[in-house]
C-alpha cells in the first residue's frame, strides 16, 4: 500500500459538532438494524419453521436476504452519488421497514422468503448509506474514529443478536423478531430527516445505467447461489452449479464491457485504477471470507467439542468480538490523532494469520481459556482491518465517487463472507464425514455438525468421542484454510 493512502483531503464545510453527533447516532441505529436483523432471525428460525412449515425452503429465508442485499448495494451507492444521499438513504430505511412489517405478517414460507428479499433490498441501502454519509460529513483525518465506532456496532450486533432473538422469540413470538425493527427504524428516520443537512445536489440528467445494473445483479446472484448451493444442495460438479458459474462469468464479463462504455456507469471502473482502492477491495474480500467463517465454525466447535450450550457458545465469542471492537476503536483514534494508518492493515493481516493458525491447532483437549486467547488474537487482527479498509477506500477516491467506492468495498466484503462460509463449510463437512468414517461413527455422519451438547450426551461414549474428534478435525481444516487465505491478505497489505 503506497504512502499516498495516508494523505488527507480538504473538506469544504464541516457541520456543527452537535449535529454530527446526532446524525452519527441515527446512522449507527440504521447500521444496527441491518446487522442485528440476521443475528436475531437465526435464533427464531426453528420456531418459524414450526409454525409456517416449509422446512425444505428454510435456507432461502437467509439466501433471499443475502442475495437482495448484495445485488442492490452498488445500485444504492450509485443512486446516492447521482441524486443525493439523504433522500436515497431515507428511502432505504423505508424499504427495510416495509420488508420487516411484511415479514412479520407472513402466513407461509413462500411469503416470508419474498418479504425477506424486500428487507434485503433496504438493507443494501442502509449499509452503503451509512458508509457514504460518514464519508461526506467527516473530514478524512477524522474518519478513523467513526469507522472504529462502526466496528463496535458490528461487534455489538454479533454479541447481542442471538441473545435478543432468543428472548423475543420466547416471550413475544417470532413475528416480533421483525417488528422490533420498527421503533428503531422510526427513530433513525426522524433523526436523519430533522438533523442531517448535506449540500444540495442538482438532479442528475444522466440516465441510469440499467443494462449495467441488470448484468451486475445477474452476476452477483449467480455467484451467491454458487457459494450457497455448491456442496450442499448440489454437487460442485453438477450441471446446475456449472451453469450458474457460466452465467455468472458471462454476466460479469458483459458488465465490464458495458461499464467501460456507459456515460454514467453503476460502478466506474476508473476507481480500480487507484492501487490503494483495489488493494483494500481485495483485503476486504479476504477479511469477510475469514471473519464470517470464524463466526460460523467457532460456535460449532464450542457446542460439539467443548460442551457449551447454544447461548453460552455465543457468549464464548466475546474474546474475539471484544478484542475486535477495542482494537478497532484504538486504531481509529490513533488514525485521527496522527493521520497515519499504513501500519494497521499490516498488523491486522499478521495477527489474523497467527490467530487462524492457532485456532487450527485446537483439538478435543483444548480448554475454553486457550481457545478464548486464540480468538482474541484473531479478533485483534480483524479489528485492525474491518474499518480501516473502508477508510482507505474512501480516501482513495474523489467525493463524487464516495457512494460507489463505499458500495464496492461493502460488496467485496459481502461476497467474501459468502465464499468463506461456502468453501470453509464444504471443507469442514468433508473432513467431519471422513473422520467419522475412520472412527466408525457413520451412524451420525449424515447429521454433519448439527448435534448440540444435549444431543451429544445421549450418544454412546464411543460414538460421542468419535463425533467430537471429527468436529475438531473439521474445525482444524477450516481454520487452516482460513490461515492460508489470510496470508494472501497480509501480502496485499504489505505490498
Amino acid at each position: 500500500m503506497s504512502a499516498t493512502a495516508e494523505q488527507t483531503k480538504p473538506v469544504k464545510a464541516e457541520p456543527q459538532p452537535r449535529s454530527v453527533r446526532v446524525v452519527l447516532l441515527a446512522l449507527m441505529i440504521a447500521m444496527l438494524l441491518a446487522m442485528l436483523d440476521n443475528m436475531i432471525i437465526g435464533t427464531a428460525m426453528p420456531t418459524i419453521v414450526g409454525e409456517l412449515g416449509g422446512l425444505e425452503h428454510l435456507s432461502w429465508v437467509v439466501t433471499a436476504y443475502t442475495l437482495a442485499t448484495a445485488a442492490s448495494t452498488p445500485i444504492w451507492g450509485k443512486l446516492g452519488d447521482l441524486y443525493g444521499r439523504k433522500g436515497v438513504f431515507l428511502t432505504a430505511i423505508v424499504v427495510f421497514l416495509l420488508g420487516s412489517v411484511l415479514s412479520g405478517m407472513a402466513q407461509d414460507m413462500g411469503q416470508l422468503i419474498g418479504f425477506r428479499a424486500v428487507q434485503g433490498l433496504g438493507a443494501g441501502g442502509l449499509m452503503v448509506g451509512v458508509m457514504a454519509i460518514v464519508g461526506d460529513l467527516i473530514p478524512p483525518r477524522e474518519r478513523g474514529r467513526y469507522q472504529g465506532m462502526m466496528a463496535g456496532v458490528m461487534a455489538l450486533a454479533m454479541i447481542g443478536g442471538p441473545l435478543v432473538g432468543g428472548t423475543i422469540t420466547d416471550h413475544l413470538g417470532w413475528r416480533w423478531s421483525f417488528y422490533i425493527n420498527l421503533p428503531l427504524g422510526a427513530i433513525a428516520l426522524v433523526m436523519v430527516t430533522a438533523v442531517l443537512h448535506l449540500p444540495k445536489k442538482e438532479r442528475s440528467q444522466a440516465r441510469i445505467d440499467y443494462l449495467g445494473a441488470g448484468l451486475l445483479t445477474v452476476g452477483i446472484t449467480a455467484i451467491v447461489l454458487v457459494t450457497t448451493w455448491g456442496g450442499t444442495e448440489y454437487a460442485w460438479s453438477s450441471a446446475v452449479i456449472m451453469e450458474l458459474i457460466a452465467l455468472g462469468v458471462a454476466a460479469l464479463v458483459g458488465f465490464l464491457f458495458v461499464e467501460s462504455r456507459a456515460a454514467e456507469p453503476i460502478v466506474p471502473l476508473h476507481i480500480f485504477r487507484n492501487r490503494n482502492f483495489t488493494l483494500m477491495s481485495v483485503i476486504g474480500f479476504l477479511t469477510g471470507f475469514v471473519m464470517f467463517g470464524a463466526v460460523l465454525f467457532l460456535p460449532l466447535f464450542q457446542q460439539s467439542v467443548q460442551g457449551a450450550s447454544a447461548t453460552n457458545s455465543g457468549l464464548l465469542l466475546l474474546p474475539m468480538l471484544m478484542s475486535m471492537m477495542v482494537v478497532s476503536l484504538i486504531a481509529g483514534r490513533m488514525t485521527t490523532s496522527n493521520g497515519k494508518y499504513r501500519i494497521f492493515p499490516i498488523l491486522g493481516g499478521a495477527l489474523m494469520v497467527v490467530g487462524l493458525l492457532l485456532l487450527s491447532r485446537m483439538d478435543t483437549d483444548t480448554s475454553r481459556l486457550t481457545s478464548g486467547v486464540y480468538m482474541a488474537v484473531l479478533g485483534a487482527g480483524m479489528g485492525f482491518l474491518m474499518q480501516i479498509t473502508m477508510l482507505v477506500a474512501q480516501n482513495s477516491v474523489e467525493m463524487k465517487d464516495m457512494g460507489v467506492a463505499s458500495s464496492s468495498a461493502t460488496l467485496f466484503r459481502t461476497l467474501g463472507s459468502s465464499f468463506g462460509v461456502s468453501v470453509m463449510g464444504a471443507l469442514f463437512n468433508s473432513r467431519v464425514q471422513d473422520a467419522m468414517a475412520e472412527r466408525g461413527g457413520a451412524a451420525v455422519t449424515q447429521q454433519s455438525a448439527q448435534l448440540d451438547a444435549a444431543s451429544l450426551a445421549k450418544l454412546p461414549d464411543q460414538v460421542r468421542e468419535a463425533y467430537q474428534f471429527a468436529v475438531a478435525s473439521g474445525t482444524q481444516a477450516a481454520f487452516l484454510l482460513g490461515g492460508l487465505i489470510a496470508v494472501i491478505g497480509f501480502a496485499a497489505a504489505s505490498s
